[in-house]
This record gives C-alpha cells, sequence and structure tokens, in this order.
C-alpha cells in the first residue's frame, strides 16, 4: 500500500525568486574553459598517462614509452597526448624523431582555481 508524502511547500519561496547571480558564479567564457579541459581529462587513458608523466624519473616521458602501459597503439596513444597536450595539461618537445612530454606545471591548479568554491 503506497503511503502519501506531506507536501512541505507547494508554492516556490518568492524572496528566492529574482535574486542576482552571485559574483562567484562560473561566466560563460569560464565556464566553457572548464568544460573543455574537463572533457580532456574526462577518459581513463588520459588520465593514467597524465599520472605516467607526473611520476616519471625526470617529470617527463617519451612517447615511445607509453604505449606498454596503456596497452594501446601507437597512434590511439598519441591522440591522446595530442588532447591532453592542446588542453594544455602536457607540453611537447621533440628530439630527434621522438616527442617527450612533461606536465605543464600549474596546470591542474588552474582547472581548480575555475571550480567554483
Amino acid at each position: 500500500m503506497a503511503t502519501a508524502l506531506p507536501l512541505l511547500n507547494a508554492e516556490p519561496d518568492a524572496a528566492a525568486c529574482g535574486r542576482p547571480v552571485p559574483a562567484e558564479a562560473l561566466s560563460d567564457t569560464r565556464a566553457a574553459e572548464l568544460a573543455t579541459a574537463l572533457k580532456a581529462l574526462a577518459d581513463p587513458t588520459r588520465l593514467r598517462l597524465m599520472s605516467i608523466v607526473a611520476a616519471s624519473p625526470d617529470g617527463e616521458a617519451c612517447a615511445c614509452d607509453l604505449t606498454e602501459p596503456v596497452g594501446l597503439s601507437q597512434p590511439t596513444v598519441s591522440h591522446h597526448l595530442k588532447v591532453l597536450t592542446a588542453a594544455g595539461f602536457l607540453t611537447r618537445t621533440k628530439r630527434g624523431t621522438w616527442a617527450y612530454f612533461r606536465v605543464t606545471p600549474g596546470a591542474v591548479d588552474r582547472i581548480a582555481a575555475l571550480l567554483p568554491r
């Protein structure tokens, strides 16, 4: 047998309507920046690549060394690295035929700063 729940307040609070948006709310521009950055990170492989690069002995990793740990082909890993680089999470340095990647200093902190508190 269903039990009816009592209505606490069927009418919306008139005082709550029409209030200005708080100053700390995300602007359209900041929301778009945050969404782009989070989209770049919202992939398990990309998060693993970030952690592998960050945990590397010199704080950098060669693209050639990143395929085996994630179990993906070189073109797929290169695509993920390109997305992370374009989003500003990694920097790329070319040495001969190899590309080396580092976590961009402060990149994760900048994302955290965009989040409302």
